[in-house]
């Protein structure tokens, strides 16, 4: 036998075919994401987004290009990581219960954790952008080899025990469930929609757009959401309380997906602009002001503005604003 071949092509990324599935499918599919989106906000831990700072998803995107593995798998590994940590977290915590009487216990305990987690943190980080390539049947997996040849490379020595090992450690924490809707699922559902309406739009160039967005959006995603959060309470100063009510919005897959796709058809086709946003609103009823709020945060972003201004209007019930108190 031959050996084996690092990673494993299964086919070749020629990009989303639009128009080709039946409009029952394309709703029941929006029906579902709507409600799995809704279900995790109502669930969201208080820790939340604490593994998704930028140099994480940096190292993340470097690992998915070096690897050639396609665009679903980066957001997967991206989330399957932060779910993983925030469960070894919890667990961690947990388990070291006996100490929270005594502020020198949880001094301790805390340092413990944080040792722990640091020491295998790379290693996790690997493991989970290894389970999110074999989520992805059609292209690129990350074999044994590959990972323990990148991982000797920073001077790790782990063997392909402990690699099995960590992926499995991944597997339990998260009780095996590991296929996760990412935001891009979300972006190209509702371009499909679009698409079904009536929305003349260029959908392969959009949707190109929609991806390197999506990516800025993730690389940038503090400043993006406060610059956001600052337009919302209309304050440059948000309290503690305004920024814990405004995690729903961060973490808010289906806002996220509206609005990456109303900033890319500003850039690529702004005399369509309006019809999408009022087509958006009324498929997922985020409304009209959000998405333009949202538009504007990542537009500025881009153009690094620093003059900002308040676009504020009439905002329904599922605004960003409508999730958090008034500045008092």
């Amino acid at each position: 036998m031959g050996s084996q071949v690092p990673l494993e092509p299964r086919g070749r990324d020629s990009g989303p075919v639009f128009s080709a599935v039946a409009p029952e499918i394309i709703e029941d599919t929006l029906i579902h994401l709507a409600t799995e989106n809704e279900q995790y906000l109502s669930e969201l831990p208080e820790q939340a987004g604490y593994f998704k700072e930028t140099r994480i998803v940096e190292f993340i995107f470097f690992l998915s290009e070096k690897w050639h593995l396609d665009q679903s798998t980066r957001y997967q590994a991206v989330e399957l990581l932060e779910r993983f940590m925030i469960k070894q977290v919890e667990q961690m915590c947990d388990g070291r219960g006996s100490a929270k009487g005594r502020d020198q216990g949880q001094r301790s305990s805390w340092s413990s954790v944080r040792d722990q987690i640091t020491k295998t943190f790379v290693l996790r980080l690997v493991s989970c952008v290894q389970l999110a390539s074999k989520l992805s049947l059609h292209y690129s997996r990350v074999t044994s080899d590959t990972a323990l040849t990148f991982l000797q490379s920073l001077k790790y020595s782990y063997t392909k025990q402990e690699l099995l090992e960590s992926e499995l450690a991944v597997l339990n924490a998260l009780h095996f469930h590991i296929s996760v809707s990412t935001p891009l699922a979300y972006v190209e559902l509702l371009l499909e929609v679009l698409g079904y309406n009536g929305c003349l739009l260029p959908a392969k160039p959009l949707h190109q757009l929609c991806v390197q967005l999506l990516d800025f959006c993730y690389l940038t995603r503090e400043t993006i959401y406060d610059t956001l959060l600052k337009i919302a309470i209309e304050n440059s100063t948000p309290s503690k309380l305004q920024i814990a009510k405004f995690l729903t919005v961060k973490e808010d897959f289906m806002l996220l997906a509206v609005g990456v796709i109303s900033t890319g058809v500003f850039i690529l086709s702004p005399g369509h602009w309006e019809q999408v946003v009022e087509h958006l609103n009324c498929i997922t009823g985020i409304t009209p002001q959000s998405i333009l709020e949202f538009s504007y945060a990542v537009v500025r972003c881009i153009v690094g503005s620093t003059t900002p201004e308040q676009h504020r209007g009439n905002c329904g019930a599922k605004s960003p604003e409508d999730r958090i108190p008034p500045q008092k």
